[in-house]
């Protein structure tokens, strides 16, 4: 798997061999839906909450008697079907969260970097440093890259206080994520991957194939 190395004025500089245990896995689109699904449910407060009849207040004395009033029999003035009454069958609190192993989630990012290198939505930037925190200095890198207007995620080797500063204007467009913090679902909300130079290692590092896991693979 090979990639292009663009300088910080969008120059192409050369090719970069990628390792393909990390950037050239199989596809597998059932795991990244699991994923995708786990990561947005993690993300869901849960805090709706209705009243059912019990939990609204008042209605503890019988609206009338049982009988020889022609009306219908009620009990309490919170029944559902009365105005100010209980709701039936709505939303309570709950946990959405789905928890991942390591595992999976590790080759969950390993299958979205093999994706966005096969559809050439990698591009690797050489390192940058900001000396002072311009957005300016950022945003004339983004226009250098070819990356046509489209969503971007910029994985760094660290987020540096100038580099955090700088790109803050930017959050529409550009998500930048450590390479120790970044996720499959980030890669999966961004149509564009670009990652800094320096940064290769520390993915390789994190996403290193153990032997189990290219046991259960085969």
């Amino acid at each position: 798997m090979k990639v292009l190395l663009y300088s910080k004025e969008g120059k192409k500089k050369q090719e970069v061999v990628l390792n393909p245990e990390i950037f050239g896995v199989r596809i597998n689109d059932r795991l990244l839906e699991l994923v995708r699904n786990a990561y947005s449910g993690n993300l869901r407060k849960g805090t709706v909450d209705t009243k059912m009849r019990g939990e609204v207040r008042g209605g503890g004395k019988k609206p009338w008697k049982q009988k020889g009033t022609g009306r219908a029999r009620a009990g309490s003035s919170r029944s559902p079907i009365w105005r100010g009454g209980g709701t039936v069958f709505g939303p309570h609190q709950r946990d959405y969260t789905v928890n991942l192993s390591k595992s999976i989630r590790n080759l969950a990012l390993r299958v979205m970097l093999s994706k966005r290198a096969g559809e050439k939505n990698l591009i690797l930037l050489e390192g940058i440093s900001f000396e002072t925190p311009k957005s300016k200095e950022f945003a004339a890198v983004l226009k250098a890259l070819p990356v046509l207007k489209k969503r971007i995620i910029y994985v760094v080797k660290e987020m540096t206080p100038n580099l955090k500063r700088a790109c803050r204007n930017f959050r529409e467009k550009i998500e930048v994520k450590p390479a120790a913090e970044f996720s499959a679902y980030d890669v999966m909300q961004r149509e564009k991957l670009v990652i800094d130079e320096a940064a290769i290692e520390l993915i390789e590092k994190r996403l290193a194939v153990t032997a189990k896991e290219k046991s259960n693979e085969n």
